[in-house]
Order: structure tokens, then C-alpha cells, then sequence
């Protein structure tokens, strides 16, 4: 499970975030590209989209359940 305190900078603010045990795998990003992106600078995935309908928000949670390390957070915002 993401730990708040270990939130990456990088992401915009809002509910759903990416945590510092990110590894990199793409998965997030292939599932809602809307929403998650590279950052080249940490090498890790970000938010740098906060999901604005309800297709987005059920691919950001299908992101969120699916991380092989439990990276991505959802602080309830």
C-alpha cells in the first residue's frame, strides 16, 4: 500500500498519487494514460492527471489494485 509521506513531488495534487517504491513497470500507465505518465527525472510513474469522469477514476483504481508493488495511493482528496 503507498505511503502518503513518501508521495513523488512530481504529482499534481489530488486523490490519487504514486509513492517512491514505484519500479517502473508501465503498467499503470498502460492502463490509464490519461492519468499517469513517465517521469524521466525519477524514473518512475506519476499522476500528472487527477481523473476528471468516471471511466478515468475506475481505470485509475484498476491502476491502483493492479501495482506489483502497491506504489500508487489514494489519499481520499
Amino acid at each position: 500500500m503507498a505511503i502518503r509521506d513518501n508521495r513523488l513531488e512530481s504529482n499534481v495534487p489530488g486523490k490519487f498519487y504514486v509513492d517512491d517504491q514505484c519500479i517502473d513497470c508501465d503498467l499503470c500507465r498502460e492502463t490509464c494514460p490519461q492519468c499517469f505518465k513517465r517521469d524521466d527525472d525519477t524514473g518512475t510513474s506519476i499522476v500528472y492527471h487527477q481523473p476528471d469522469n468516471d471511466d478515468d477514476l475506475s481505470l485509475c483504481e484498476d491502476a491502483m489494485n493492479s501495482c506489483p508493488v502497491g506504489a500508487i495511493g489514494d489519499d481520499g482528496e
